[in-house]
């Protein structure tokens, strides 16, 4: 790893940990070292005294986060960032302070960091929803700021063995959810895989444990297996005088717990539970070895992929295949050295340092994920929706279909047809009345696979239908059906925003119940005994249109009391009483039709 810091250094004085910083990552000038030193030593006087909950210095956790960055080769507004991430969390430090110790952009990616630092993902739907919207939104003008907080992520992944069991598990949860899959789809596979392995270790330790032993089993039998294979394939390049380097490993652990339960079987049986990767120079080479690779073994059906003619949204570009070699199945990945680059650090690699040269700035929109988050800035959606839509469309899985001209068109998968239409454009999916898929009629409800050809067959008479809004996937194609349902249907029932109102009115309800309930205890204060006073002139008894003796029953979601404002009606049980005020009553259909005269029997008046 480079800097022990990130791991498990005890080293706890400043200036010690500054010379061990510069000495393992040492690019940079003169004028960098100036400015990272001015950011440590601003840190390290402000924290001055503050421990962590583990006992260790506050500044440790700033200067692992910098150092995974600077391991990144990142460029140094990047880094500076990494120590002061968290400095708005000291009292006493302004913003302008900030901006002018250490420039605009420092300040913009600190600030934006600091806004999703308290982010609770167990927390209330509203709440989720409002953190990560602020975290996705935020990575639209600076995608350093996530880069940062993915950073923070991992060194707290890292250091998670020092608080309690309950917190780490809430933590990895977080971390599962959303930051390794958004890693992913900036195409950072290896923090997001590192990520994924330390949330399986505190999330099901013993599955964790089993995996471990499992793979550390038989290690000198499964070094030899996969030397004869890399030897095979160096020999065969070797003669077309193709330059490659191969690297064998066993797949990370998070990998194959996901593959024990979609095979639901245990890690033991499991036998692909290895992987090559070879590094070539250009993409003509990558296709000479795949076919190079498939004459030394036979490959399994349906195990090639090539994200190389079809890239991931994320960037990443690389050909996979199986194949069975030695009677084990043993995957394959063959990719250049660039596309290596760009699979590993993802977006990050925009920010490669290089000494002496200025960084280009990373074309955000080139990344699927940025555009949909336009779209879906544009939206007006509701925060109890918020959070689901989020998580299926930006970090759900995804699939490539094809228009009939050839063009690729990416969709969250279980996609329908009406999906793809709309995708296409709006008015398409407006007038949709039935698909193909690879020239075969298939229903428009039907979830589409990949890399199927598909063809929209349309009708000037056809229009959207709440059916057609209930199966769709898309953020796009759902909100433009609820626009047009809104807009030309009178029989369209909004529910959800139904639901949104009933929910609204409950909490309004609540609050103004919880106010005069305080209003009636300060009354009582005030009156002392006047309020037994008054019910005692009742004789607890209900008169029901001026005739005594009914049965009736009191409601107990409003519990009237002698002298209370009561009202009824008639149920097949008999007659109900409530409370004039009571929400609930009034919420009975056509109960201004049912509504009978009631009215508390007082006492007689002694002479």
């Amino acid at each position: 790893m480079g800097f022990d810091i990130t791991t498990n250094n005890t080293e706890t004085d400043p200036q010690i940990l500054l010379e061990q910083f510069f000495k393992t990552f040492d690019t940079f000038t003169e004028d960098e070292k100036s400015r990272i030193t001015e950011a440590w030593n601003f840190l390290c006087e402000k924290t001055c005294g503050i421990k962590r909950n583990c006992g260790l210095p506050y500044s440790l956790h700033p200067i692992r986060v910098a150092s995974i960055l600077a391991l990144g080769r990142l460029d140094i507004d990047s880094i500076i960032s990494g120590l002061l991430h968290a400095i708005f969390e000291i009292d006493g430090i302004s913003e302008e302070e900030i901006k002018s110790k250490f420039g605009e952009t420092v300040f913009k990616i600190v600030r934006d960091t600091s806004k999703i630092t308290g982010m609770k993902i167990n927390a209330t739907t509203i709440q989720q929803a409002d953190a990560i919207r602020k975290m996705l939104f935020a990575m639209i003008d600076d995608v350093r700021v996530i880069l940062v907080k993915l950073a923070d992520r991992l060194d707290r992944m890292r250091n998670l063995k020092n608080i309690d069991e309950k917190k780490q598990r809430l933590v990895a949860s977080e971390v599962i959810d959303i930051w390794a899959p958004l890693a992913d789809r900036l195409g950072m596979q290896s923090v997001k895989s590192e990520l994924e392995d330390l949330s399986l270790k505190y999330s099901n330790p013993d599955v964790f444990q089993q995996i471990k032993a499992i793979v550390a089993q038989k290690k000198d039998e499964r070094a030899a297996y996969l030397e004869k294979a890399v030897n095979a394939i160096y020999k065969s390049a070797e003669k077309l005088k193709i330059s490659v380097q191969i690297s064998s490993r066993a797949k990370h652990f998070y990998s194959i717990y996901k593959k024990m339960q979609k095979r639901n079987v245990p890690a033991s049986s499991l036998y692909d539970l290895l992987a090559l990767r070879v590094i070539c120079q250009t993409n003509a080479e990558c296709y000479t070895l795949i076919g190079i690779v498939h004459g030394l073994w036979k490959p399994m059906d349906g195990r090639f992929k090539d994200y190389i003619a079809m890239p991931k949204s994320n960037g990443y570009q690389s050909l996979h295949t199986t194949v069975v070699c030695e009677g084990k199945p043993l995957e394959i990945q063959i990719r250049t050295r660039d596309m290596h680059n760009m699979a590993e650090h993802g977006v990050a690699s925009h920010w490669l340092y290089k000494k002496g040269m200025n960084h280009d700035k990373v074309d955000v929109a080139s990344l699927g994920i940025f555009n949909q988050l336009q779209n879906l800035k544009n939206e007006d959606l509701s925060d109890e929706t918020f959070f689901s839509k989020l998580k299926n469309e930006l970090l759900g899985d995804e699939i490539y279909v094809f228009t009939p001209k050839g063009d690729v068109v990416q969709l969250p998968q279980g996609s329908c047809a009406i999906d793809f239409a709309y995708h296409v454009h709006s008015a398409v999916g407006e007038k949709i009345v039935g698909a193909k898929a690879d020239g075969k009629i298939i229903p428009i409800t039907q979830a589409l696979k990949n890399t199927q050809i598909i063809e929209i067959i349309t009708n000037p008479q056809a229009h959207p239908t709440e059916n057609q809004l209930k199966v769709v996937h898309t953020s796009k194609a759902r909100q433009k059906i609820h626009s047009w349902l809104l807009i030309n249907d009178p029989t369209f029932e909004d529910k959800a925003a139904l639901e949104q109102r009933a929910r609204d009115l409950d909490a309004q309800n609540e609050r103004s119940r919880a106010i005069q309930e305080e209003k009636r205890k300060k009354r009582a204060k005030k009156s002392g005994n006047l309020e037994i006073v008054e019910r005692s002139r009742y004789t607890g008894k209900i008169i029901v249109e001026n005739t005594k003796n009914v049965e009736c029953t009191l409601a107990g979601c409003c519990n009237p009391q002698p002298g209370d404002l009561i009202t009824g009606y008639m149920t097949k049980k008999g007659m109900k009483i409530h409370k004039a005020t009571c929400t609930t009553f009034q919420r009975i259909p056509n109960i201004e039709n049912r509504m009978i005269e009631v009215e508390w029997e007082k006492k007689l008046t002694k002479i």
